[in-house]
């Protein structure tokens, strides 16, 4: 539907169309000395009132030649208004009725003057957003303190100001018939390979849904294989982090209403990184970096090992260390099968409580409760306390773990393992390794291997001197192979 060069006709499409929406303000003028009839159409709470009253309606109302030199009423009127008397900074117009009525709804300014077919939006949003704040789950010791808002202009300006290149794009789509939310998609031109880039494209474009009110509504949309635990995207508050993505050829996919970025492709190479790692000497990010691995071995496997080996296999264990697990588990009734499980949904339902509570209030519930209710248990013979230990070291290692969505598969997978353990013994955790790593092996992300470089991807090119390591940055002279960069090398010696 296009615009009209009747005034009343347009207002009225647009009551129609926003009927019952009293949230919505119409501002009728007279402008020029022929008193040009116009309407200012905006949303209460959306736009800047102090920037509509000064720059767009006083500037309008003072003007006096609006049409002096025009010659006749079918010449472009918003044309002129817009280049001599709008003191707006940005000023598009749309010829486009349903657009216009879009705009609105996204907190710009629409000004419709009569006699003209084209309506003016101004920019002047100007909604509720939260300051940019450090974020509470990607918190570091050194390195920048900035984090994303739900604002998604904020967040492409934080991330702008770390890399000044033209080569820098921003695109934005909108997502959803009923919300529209506004996805930005950021990549640098000439170190992003092509197919990637339209993959991406490809995915968002073919989304269909109401509404995308969060980040994490994408994410589930554009992954490839849905059925899997495993996160075939990574998210991410830290603008340093997709600066720094982005830099590696990877895609960034902002999505407004949200403070998380989405990153693809995504391998487990990138899921054990943390941001850290670059703000500390690459000795010790190395070896923070191994205790990382050691951390999701034993999230994944304590559990299953202390019940393959306990109930199937205790010849496997020292002699001494026999007789103390045989003495501690004399009073305790229940099976080391029937024990684990058990003790494991405890902490899970201590661990869900006190992330449901407030932040003090959780933090104790998880302590005390810890405490309280694994003192109790051993002193009532209900677990023993190896057991108590295995638990413990198991919730360590998961918060040990910088991803957490990766954290929170591996913390799933644990019971299938536990459960696998308890019928085959060790024969079942060998099972379930094998089963992973296959999975691991045919899972992809945007077409790249998800078990890369282990999966041989970027071997060749180095790529486990910042994955399984964190080599010195002089030797980190390439990007990672995984993402098929257009412009492999990063670093040059002079």
């Amino acid at each position: 539907m296009l615009v009209s060069k009747n005034l009343q006709e347009n207002t009225q499409i647009i009551k129609d169309t926003l009927r019952d929406c009293d949230d919505v303000v119409y501002r009728n003028i007279e402008i020029g000395k022929d008193k040009t009839r116009a309407s200012i159409i905006f949303i209460d709470g959306l736009v800047d009132k102090i920037v509509i009253s000064e720059f767009a309606i006083e500037s309008l109302l003072n003007t006096e030649d609006l049409k002096s030199n025009l010659g006749n009423i079918k010449a472009n009127i918003a044309e002129k208004a817009s280049l001599q008397h709008l003191a707006i900074h940005d000023v598009k117009e749309e010829e486009d009725l349903n657009k216009v009525i879009d705009f609105i709804l996204a907190g710009e300014t629409i000004l419709l003057i009569d006699g003209s077919n084209k309506a003016l939006i101004l920019s002047t949003r100007a909604w509720p957003a939260r300051g940019v704040e450090e974020p509470q789950t990607e918190t570091v010791v050194k390195g920048p303190r900035d984090g994303f808002t739900e604002t998604i202009r904020f967040n492409t300006a934080l991330v702008r100001r770390r890399i000044r290149d033209p080569k820098l794009k921003i695109k934005t789509l909108k997502v959803g018939r009923r919300s529209k939310t506004d996805v930005a998609i950021m990549y640098i031109e000439d170190i992003v390979n092509e197919k990637l880039l339209k993959e991406v494209f490809k995915r968002i474009e073919s989304i269909d849904i109401d509404a995308v009110g969060e980040s994490t509504t994408l994410e589930f949309l554009i992954e490839g294989n849905y059925l899997s635990p495993f996160p075939q995207t990574e998210s991410t508050e830290r603008p340093d982090a997709v600066a720094a993505s982005i830099l590696e050829g990877r895609v960034a996919i902002l999505v407004d209403n949200t403070p998380f970025a989405i990153l693809v492709p995504t391998t487990i190479g990138t899921l054990f990184q943390s941001t850290e790692d670059y703000y500390t000497k690459w000795p010790m990010a190395s070896i923070t970096r191994g205790v990382r691995y050691v951390a999701a071995f034993l999230t994944v496997l304590s559990p299953a090992l202390y019940i393959a080996v306990t109930s199937f296999h205790p010849g496997l264990i020292p002699s001494v260390l026999a007789f103390y697990v045989a003495a501690s588990r004399v009073n305790v009734p229940f099976p080391a099968v029937v024990e684990s499980f058990l003790m494991e949904l405890t902490i899970e339902l201590l661990r869900e409580s006190g992330t449901r509570m407030a932040g003090p209030i959780g933090t104790t519930i998880g302590i005390v409760g810890g405490i309280i209710i694994g003192q109790a248990a051993v002193e009532a013979g209900i677990v023993s306390p190896l057991k108590i230990i295995i638990v413990a070291v198991t919730t360590i290692s998961f918060f040990a773990i910088s991803n957490y969505e990766w954290a929170l598969s591996l913390r799933v997978i644990r019971f299938i393992f536990m459960f696998l353990a308890a019928i085959f013994g060790l024969y079942g955790v060998m099972l379930g390794i094998v089963i992973l790593m296959t999975h691991f092996a045919k899972l992809e992300s945007f077409g790249i291997p998800f078990a890369s470089p282990y999966s041989g991807l970027g071997l060749k090119d180095g790529d486990l001197k910042d994955t399984l390591v964190k080599a010195p940055p002089q030797k980190l002279q390439y990007r990672p192979k995984f993402t098929f960069p257009k412009d492999k090398r990063r670093y040059r010696r002079r």
